[in-house]
């Protein structure tokens, strides 16, 4: 988007309302279109920037010191949050009504300005209760879906004609961090979106009970799945160096010109497509993911048994237990329970049993001892049980025998790469899940010694504030899954046998 031309300058500087704005002690800049539009937009949800130097902090800082009586602004980490506290300072050098301590806040001219971190586990539950009528993320994009969608719980408003809302200020997703984003606008941000949306355009979405979202036509009440939902409104508004005249002609582009790629595209011209460029040492390429969701449909399992059932437990917490049922090369879409839902084994069993088919194998993560409960039931019921202990060791090689494994996690995620491989793999297909996709996408990898280490998913936890359960039950389905399939069929297959789904033995 370039700057405005002097005409819409002078619109801009003739609003009653902008004039307005010149007591305040911030006001959007009149040469920045962008940021004047995201100012003055009435969306509940706003996604500002894509591209580096827009303006974003700024406006997140503008709005709550002028536009809202109760803000919180959240970064990723408090030591993240020195150079948007520093900006405050500038607007207000007096630091009258500011406090650095316990975490920083302003309290001024009737106005609450919080600061907040997501980082730590658990981190978003320390702001629930807690209402605000501006909630801001400055570089959304590092942070999970799940601690925003927590954080936004409180949105709310006592105060008459208080309006409420929501701006997410961020560059690009990189890698598997912050591919929610591109779930969260599609409308806007994927072309291939059946109906897309032009920039500052107001779209209406409503969140199903399972976490996905249904755009509708328009405002009001509509009712989802049986059930009546009150429709939030949403926009996406870009913006770019070239908007802001203090950032552009400085030294700060030829930083980011002197970025690598895709880093220095993604950052210059805000393309939030090219964010989903792979992560340096990411386990399995996006490509390949994609290509695997792209070849799924609804009905690719007609006339395939169930084969093998993967179950990741969360036994309580915020995790969720994920089922994840695979029909020869075909998986069906993940089913997920929250943890509250199934803290024993016996709950957990009898969700097994439910969605199990056709004496399937059922592949239970018993890392932790989570699901060593659940097993035994299983076990009790007459029900196969394959147990996985991720931090075991495991004997396999990759399939050029070359490297081995430092652990069974290790394992299983790479042969899961190998089998996605669109060129030497397995056919598979996937749901067209966002979530599972981001999550598959998340871990890295590397070489120690002879053998390859994959993040475990703790450090993922940390490093992304979310957990895998829709991966991990993905890769658990596919584990021994040839075993599966001879014991069911009971006859013995014969080397290279194509069978229904795509998958040949070997």
């Amino acid at each position: 988007m370039s700057a405005p031309d002097p005409e819409t300058v002078a619109r801009i500087l003739a609003d009653p309302a902008y004039a307005a704005l010149c007591r305040a002690p911030w006001l959007p800049d009149p040469c920045n279109a962008p940021q004047v539009q995201a100012y003055t937009s009435p969306a509940d949800l706003l996604l500002y920037g894509g591209a580096a130097g827009g303006g974003k902090t700024d406006l997140l800082l503008g709005l709550a010191v002028t536009a809202h009586k109760r803000s919180v602004l959240f970064r990723r980490a408090y030591a993240d949050l020195d150079g948007i506290t520093q900006r405050l300072m500038e607007i207000f050098p007096d630091r009258r009504g500011y406090v650095a301590s316990p975490h920083p806040k302003l309290q001024r001219n009737g106005r609450l300005l919080e600061f907040g971190a997501l980082e730590k586990p658990g981190s978003e539950r320390d702001w629930q209760g807690r209402a605000h009528d501006f909630i801001g993320f400055d570089e959304g994009a590092q942070l999970s879906e799940d601690k925003v969608l927590s954080a936004t719980g409180w949105l709310r408003s006592t105060t008459p004609d208080q309006p409420c809302r929501v701006v997410i200020a961020s560059n690009p997703p990189i890698g598997g961090q912050g591919a929610w984003l591109l779930t969260w606008f599609t409308p806007w941000l994927d072309p291939a979106f059946p109906n897309p949306a032009k920039p500052l355009e107001l779209r209406w979405r409503c969140m199903r009970a399972n976490g996905t979202i249904a755009w509708v036509d328009g405002p009001g009440m509509h009712v989802i799945d049986g059930v009546p939902l009150a429709a939030m409104s949403c926009t996406f508004i870009p913006a770019r160096l070239d908007d802001n005249r203090f950032l552009r002609d400085t030294d700060y582009r030829k930083q980011l010109m002197n970025l690598p790629e895709p880093l220095r595209f993604k950052l210059l011209n805000g393309d939030f497509l090219a964010g989903r460029a792979d992560a340096p040492s990411q386990v399995i390429p996006w490509a390949w993911i994609e290509a695997a969701q792209k070849d799924w449909t609804p009905d690719g399992a007609h006339g395939l048994k169930m084969t093998t059932l993967g179950v990741d437990v969360a036994q309580g917490g915020a995790d969720e237990t994920v089922l994840a049922a695979l029909r020869g090369t075909w998986f069906g879409e993940l089913v997920r329970r929250k943890g509250i839902d199934t803290t024993n084994g016996p709950a957990v069993a009898a969700l097994v049993i439910e969605m199990m088919r056709d004496g399937c194998q059922v592949n239970i993560d018993l890392t932790g001892g989570w699901g060593g409960s659940a097993r035994d039931h299983l076990m009790a019921q007459g029900i196969r049980v394959e147990p996985v202990v991720f931090s075991q060791g495991s004997p396999e090689r990759t399939r050029d025998g070359q490297l081995t494994f430092a652990n069974r996690r290790t394992e299983l995620w790479w042969k899961f790469r190998e089998a996605l491989d669109p060129v030497q793999g397995d056919g598979i297909a996937l749901p067209p899940d966002p979530r599972l996709a981001a999550q598959l996408a998340a871990p890295t990898w590397k070489l120690r010694g002879n053998a390859i280490l994959i993040e475990s998913k703790d450090d993922i936890r940390k490093r992304l504030g979310t957990s895998t359960d829709d991966a991990d039950a993905v890769i658990l389905a596919w584990h021994k899954r040839d075993d599966a399939l001879r014991r069911q069929t009971k006859r013995k297959l014969e080397p290279g046998r194509v069978l229904m789904g795509g998958w040949m033995v070997v």
